[in-house]
Formats: structure tokens, sequence, C-alpha cells
């Protein structure tokens, strides 16, 4: 292993390719992890509401087959024939069946090899962008699993405790183990992240009576505080409404629809936590100068 992470080091292009591949398929990996955990998440609540309730049939629930990240494995939607693995190639063998299930023939949504993609494509820049650092590998975790958030909060408007809270344990630990900033502006980062937004939820929620954000976006930003360190933080909010107020009046302008629809902020938030971690400095000085500082 050793050796392999020394060439890795002295040869780039090695390294690049090693994460193009690994990212390939770790994307793949992705597309399982944002379909099926808000349905293993909802069949948690499902089952902790008829505990509650009194209403556990324990005959039933244990008739039921495992559906986790790993059983049942991946099936066609339309006809349930299970994909063997020559058809799950990332990209590739969308490609090569032209976006066809091989079985039915029916249509395979172009958002699986875009999410595969865009999982190489954002791991790659983060490798290139940091060389063949123990940094590099901590950014790439966190773009894959910025990636499954984005995707989730798109669909579901949920940012899974399964996936925030590891990454900010692993953000403090980082700190810890003096990969990025000193641990007590890591510890304070995090604080500072979770409390501005957990403060902005209330203020909002006393004066209109409306949630305008859910807690999951508290603990995302306090990951990026952990990381980053609180001077990030008001780059990160700035930059996430900014974006999220032109993408969001765009969406809302094609699909017709009123501007009281709630719009999912996390994406945005990971978008400019991810940018900012690149290009923090260049962003408050560009925001520093629009404000004549």
């Amino acid at each position: 292993m050793q050796d392999v992470w020394h060439l890795m080091q002295q040869q780039s292009w090695f390294f690049l390719m090693t994460v193009g591949l690994v990212s390939l398929c770790i994307g793949s990996f992705l597309n399982v992890v944002i379909y099926r955990l808000p349905k293993m998440m909802e069949t948690e609540w499902r089952n902790e509401c008829k505990i509650i309730l009194g209403n556990e049939d324990n005959k039933q629930s244990n008739a039921k087959p495992a559906f986790n990240l790993v059983t049942p494995r991946s099936t066609c939607p339309s006809c349930n024939t299970q994909i063997k693995a020559q058809h799950n190639i990332p990209v590739l063998s969308w490609l090569l069946l032209k976006g066809r299930c091989a079985y039915c023939d029916s249509s395979i949504s172009a958002r699986y090899p875009s999410i595969e993609m865009l999982t190489a494509a954002s791991s790659l820049w983060v490798a290139w962008h940091f060389d063949a650092t123990p940094q590099t590998l901590l950014y790439i975790v966190l773009t894959w699993a910025l990636i499954a958030l984005i995707f989730i909060d798109i669909d579901k408007m949920l940012l899974p405790d399964q996936i925030t809270q590891p990454l900010l344990w692993l953000a403090l630990l980082a700190a810890a183990a003096g990969l990025t900033i000193a641990p007590v502006d890591a510890i304070v980062g995090a604080a500072a992240g979770y409390m501005s937004l957990w403060s902005v939820y209330w203020l909002f929620k006393l004066l209109t009576g409306k949630e305008g954000m859910g807690y999951g976006d508290f603990k995302l930003l306090a990951i990026f505080g952990a990381l980053l360190g609180w001077q990030s933080i008001i780059t990160i909010v700035l930059l996430s409404s900014l974006v999220g107020a032109i993408i969001g009046s765009i969406q809302l302008s094609i699909q017709g629809k009123d501007k009281a629809t709630p719009i999912p902020f996390g994406p945005y938030l990971a978008i400019a936590g991810w940018l900012t971690l690149f290009y923090g400095t260049a962003l408050k000085d560009w925001y520093l100068s629009i404000l004549g500082v």
C-alpha cells in the first residue's frame, strides 16, 4: 500500500487515473444511496410510529425482505429483472445499451451516468488542485458525500443525519490529526456554522410562523465551519444565497410554480462550501471589493 501511495505521489497521471476510475465506481454506488437511503429512512420512521402507536405486527415485519444499500441487487425499474454486472459498468454500460434496458428495452434515465460522471469530474478537480496528499483524500470523500446530499435534498427536501453527522465528526477528527485547521478553530467553526443558520431559522419562524430551512442545513454549514474555520461562514452563506436566488428564480419561472414553493437550500450550501475549499480567499476579496472595503 505504501508503494502504491508513493507511486501516486511521484506520478500524477497514475494518481489522477486512479481517482477517476474509483470515483466512477463510487458514483454508481451514490446512485444507490440517493435512491435507497430515503426509502430506508421512511421505513424506519414507519416502524417507529407503529411501535409508538402499538400497531406493530411482528410477523408481518419479519416477513418483509431486507432492503438496504446492499440488498436486494439492483433491478430494472420497468421489468424488475436483476441487472447483471456487465450491464452495470459506470457510464460505459449506459452508452453501449444506448440508454435502454438490456431486457425490456425501456428507457434508462440519463441521471445515472450523469451522477457517475459528475462524481469522477469533481473528484478529479480536487485531486488536480491539491495533488496526492492526505487532505486530498479527505476532500474527495467530502465531495462524494456532498453529491449524495445534493441529490437527496433535490428529491426529498432532506439532508440525512446518516451522512451529515459522520462528515462532521470526520472534519473535527481531521483537524485533531493536523490535516486541516487548528482543532480549536474547527470546533468554533462548527459551532458558528450551526448556530448562525439556527438563529436565522428561529428568527424567520418567529416573524412568519413558517420554517425557512431544515436542521440538515445547520449541520451542513457546521461541517464546512469545522473544515475551513468560522471565517469562511459568511462567504459560504452569501455565495449560497446568491446562487440559490438566481437558480431558484429561474427554476420557478420555467416550471411555472408559485414563489412560495419550497426550494431545497442544501444543494446551494453544498456547492458554495465546496467552491470555498478552492477559492475561499478570492471569493472573500471579491465580496470586499463589491462593498468597497
